[in-house]
Parts: C-alpha cells; structure tokens; sequence
C-alpha cells in the first residue's frame, strides 16, 4: 500500500497527478489526513477527500509514503510528530519514501537525505541538509525520490509506478497518457 499524506495547504498537482499515475498503474493508494478531519484544503482552495486520518491508520502495509510539497503543506507536515515517527520507522525498514517540491526539505531536516543525491523546489536547497544536491526533475537514491515541484508531478509519479511496477508499466503510461506526444508537440511549437 503506498500513502499519500494530506495537510492544510498542500500543492494540489502535487498530490492529484500521482494519485492518478498510480492508480491507472493499479497500485493500491491512500490519501491520509493529517488532521482530524477527512476534508483538506489544498494550497489553491481545492478540497479533497481523504480516505481516512492519520490516527485511523496503522500503515503496517506501507510499501512507500509519499509527502506532496506546498509551502504551508510542507510546514503542516513538519509539525506532525507522529508523521515523522513513521517517516524515520519506514526509512529503518527501507521502504520508499517519496517528496516533492518543498516537502524534501522534511527529509533533509530530519538528517535522512545524509550523502544521498536529491532535487527539490528551487530556493529550498538550503534545507537538505547532507544531500548531494541535483537540478533533475526527479531524482531516486536508494529508498528516497525527491522531485522538483508541480511542473514534475507527472515525472514524479511515473517514476513511482517505475519503482514499484518496474520500467515497462511506466513507460507505457507515459505513452497512453501522452506525456511523450505531449512534450514533443511544446517543443515543436516553439
């Protein structure tokens, strides 16, 4: 089971796009609350759902968390102690543990991101501390994969579904969704 962990001010393209990644991969997800309700607003006044709170869920299944970025978000997420219990129990075990935009910064503060290559939203480098720090779009060192920001979302997610459905189930979403087509049409067009 992978999750996906919500707060007030999370960066909606952040979470909706590898949501949808993942389960048209057929990977099992949840969205988790961070807070007492099931309703979180997002950083642009979208509200999801989410399938159940943090104290609901005993994540004894979790292959892989995944912590969207957003400014507020990433503060949100920093703060939630138990959050973090999880990260550093699930980073022992190794198992995935993916972060895009501001979140890496979580990991880097937390020590986790220690002589590990990672990426994250530019201005925010400052925050991975110990990491060998990277301009890729998506970048994966060992059982951490950071990602840049909303313009990666879909990157970030195929990398995901590449991780744990393997290279040939990502390749061929990124060619049904058209991501490919896509990015070669913008370039064209230049």
């Amino acid at each position: 089971m992978v999750y996906i962990f919500l707060a007030d001010g999370f960066e909606e393209i952040e979470t909706i796009t590898p949501i949808d990644i993942l389960k048209r991969a057929g990977i099992d997800i949840k969205m988790i609350s961070i807070s007492d309700s099931l309703e979180v607003c997002g950083a642009h006044g979208i509200t999801m759902i989410a399938d159940e709170t943090f104290d609901e869920s005993d994540f004894l299944d979790a292959e892989m968390l995944i912590l969207p970025g957003g400014k507020k978000g990433t503060e949100n997420l920093a703060k939630h102690d138990e959050l973090r219990s999880l990260i550093i129990e699930k980073n022992e075990k190794n198992k995935y543990i993916a972060a895009i935009c501001a979140a890496p910064a979580i990991l880097g503060q937390m020590g986790l991101l220690q002589n590990k290559t990672a990426t994250c939203y530019p201005g925010n480098e400052g925050m991975l501390k110990g990491a060998k720090l990277s301009d890729s779009n998506v970048v994966s060192d060992g059982n951490i994969i950071t990602s840049r920001g909303p313009g990666t979302a879909q990157n970030f997610g195929l990398r995901i579904v590449k991780m744990l459905k393997g290279k040939e189930i990502a390749e061929k979403l990124n060619e049904s969704m058209l991501f490919k087509r896509r990015y070669e049409i913008m370039i064209k067009e230049k």
